[in-house]
């Protein structure tokens, strides 16, 4: 052990791990997350220990890797046909659907759209990279209004139809609906599947309908409720996040339609289509843990 040292009976490290692994709701803490030195304070002050330091607390978590002070998010599935309506957006990235292969003039098109996308006009104009230094961005700006992105993505082909719009809804979705189905391979196509999540602009059977009757050879293939991460072209709106928008220094909201326009025609001379491995089987192995879960079961 090393010199100065103190030395804790094992049931004073037990029951600091165990009060390290509790919700401060549940300590009668107002604290959203716990950090050592509240442990510390809790610790002395329900008598687990009369004082111990910051050091030893933190020394004692890291052999067990409990970081309090960290969080993750999650959501169980609430769709009764989850799996079933999950599996069949799979197949299809697959090139299957009705567990028949697709056809050499069928495709599929992942669409969403991108909310709320501002133009900050910066106070004081960016500064380049120079030696030693980073890109610096003015914190202080003026709003310059937002606009919203849609965007479809072809997932076997690897083209990209975006558009912007003052809002989202039904009729600035059917223009990019449109807008991918007026130009070829598609307007000559057997089929065209639309991959889209729950959003109020193609939610339910009423969505489904008015696509049909717009385009014939075009089928709405909605999404579980909650289950965007299983639509491409999410991975596609991540990408312009990082690379078009983010920092966000525009002059108007002008600048970032033509930004944005003019990054889908350098983006598909290289793009290729996603590495997507998240397959059937593997959406079965998912669904069966979670119902061994006891949480998941009350909630289904």
């Amino acid at each position: 052990m090393a010199a100065g040292r103190r030395s804790f009976p094992p049931e004073v490290i037990v029951a600091v791990k165990a009060l390290a692994c509790e919700l401060p709701s549940r300590l009668g803490v107002p604290l959203s997350r716990l950090h050592v030195p509240d442990i510390a304070a809790e610790a002395s002050a329900r008598g687990i220990v009369a004082d111990i330091s910051g050091t030893t607390i933190w020394r004692w978590l890291s052999e067990d890797a409990i970081r309090p002070w960290r969080h993750r998010s999650w959501i169980f599935p609430r769709d009764p046909n989850f799996e079933t309506k999950a599996a069949r957006v799979l197949d299809l990235y697959a090139r299957q659907w009705d567990r028949k292969p697709l056809g050499r003039r069928d495709y599929v098109i992942s669409a969403d759209e991108k909310t709320s996308i501002q133009a900050r006009l910066r106070c004081h104009p960016s500064l380049a990279a120079g030696a030693g230094r980073d890109v610096r961005v003015e914190h202080e700006y003026d709003r310059g209004g937002s606009i919203a992105y849609l965007a479809a993505w072809d997932v076997h082909e690897a083209r990209v139809f975006g558009r912007c719009e003052d809002t989202t809804g039904i009729e600035p979705f059917d223009r990019l609906v449109d807008q991918v189905m007026t130009a070829e391979p598609y307007a000559s196509a057997r089929r065209v599947f639309w991959v889209v999540d729950n959003g109020s602009s193609h939610r339910g059977q009423a969505a489904c309908d008015r696509l049909s009757r717009r385009w014939r050879r075009a089928q709405l293939v909605q999404l579980p409720i909650h289950a965007s991460w299983l639509n491409q072209v999410e991975i596609f709106f991540s990408v312009v996040q990082r690379k078009v928008l983010t920092p966000n220094d525009f002059t108007d909201l002008a600048e970032v339609a033509e930004r944005l326009a003019a990054f889908e025609r350098r983006y598909e001379q290289s793009a290729a289509p996603f590495e997507w491995k998240f397959t059937r089987e593997d959406l079965a192995l998912l669904m069966k843990k979670l119902a061994d879960k006891p949480d998941y079961q009350a909630v289904a």
